[in-house]
């Protein structure tokens, strides 16, 4: 079960959360060497609004199968998929419905926290993705949150993360399932044009870890900003790091 209802967020998830295509350019070419031109299709576990199912039959020229739990963020994310090389299904990511060895790799964007048993779903994963087929793992993780700039006006928030699993639970959940930690890096990417628009963004609180702070902390974390945006921080795009960690 997920940390947050995303049936009820799900209206608001791609103007909170959602990044622009030129803000995401740093992911695609981190992600270009594992899924350019893949034969078998990539599943999206947890795929949400359909961001990047959407985005990557364009960049990889790849099919993608997006799993995800939450009807209303899937029918956002059909409504605005145009692509016929996507398709989603409703499921947990530790009972994938698909077929054993079906896929060429598997991307988990900001969704491990949300699994109940990683383990479980590690094993799926091992399953599905043909053997040698990465796993591609994009997420904040504990103890690395000092580039992501939410968390230097929400620091509650910031402890939300360190209840996230750790890269080395990845590490050990996913190599009981018979995978590899690869390698991990940290990836750039422009989260907002200015302050401001991350203040707009910011108070949709559609971020897990602001739904799980106490509504005075997030108040108090918006005054923070707007302290820092009358202050004249406001200067240029906001950019933030999230690791990807890649397993095979």
């Amino acid at each position: 079960m997920a940390r947050i209802d995303y049936n009820r967020v799900a209206a608001d998830y791609a103007r909170g959360r959602g990044l622009t295509e030129d803000g995401l350019a740093a992911w695609r070419a981190a992600l270009q060497p594992h899924l350019d031109q893949l034969d078998l299709p990539v599943v999206d576990i947890g795929s949400g609004t359909g961001q990047f199912a959407a985005l990557f039959p364009r960049w990889f020229g790849v099919e993608v199968v997006g799993v995800e739990p939450s009807e209303e963020m899937r029918a956002e994310a059909i409504a605005h998929t145009r692509d016929r090389r996507v398709t989603y299904l409703g499921a947990e990511a530790e009972h994938l419905p698909l077929a054993d060895g079906s896929c060429g790799a598997a991307w988990l964007s900001t969704v491990i926290h949300h699994i109940p048993n990683l383990e479980a779903a590690a094993r799926e994963v091992r399953r599905v993705v043909v053997p040698g087929g990465p796993v591609l793992i994009r997420s904040a993780f504990p103890g690395r949150t000092d580039r992501i700039t939410l968390f230097q006006f929400f620091p509650e928030a910031a402890g939300v993360v360190e209840t996230f699993p750790s890269i080395d639970q990845v590490e050990r959940d996913f190599g009981a399932a018979g995978f590899r930690l690869e390698e991990f890096e940290p990836v750039p990417q422009v989260s907002a044009g200015s302050l401001i628009e991350f203040r707009e963004r910011v108070a949709l609180r559609a971020d897990t870890t602001l739904r799980a702070m106490p509504d005075d902390a997030f108040a108090a974390g918006l005054a923070r900003l707007d302290g820092a945006i009358s202050g004249g921080q406001e200067s240029g795009p906001v950019v933030d790091y999230l690791d990807l960690v890649v397993l095979r």
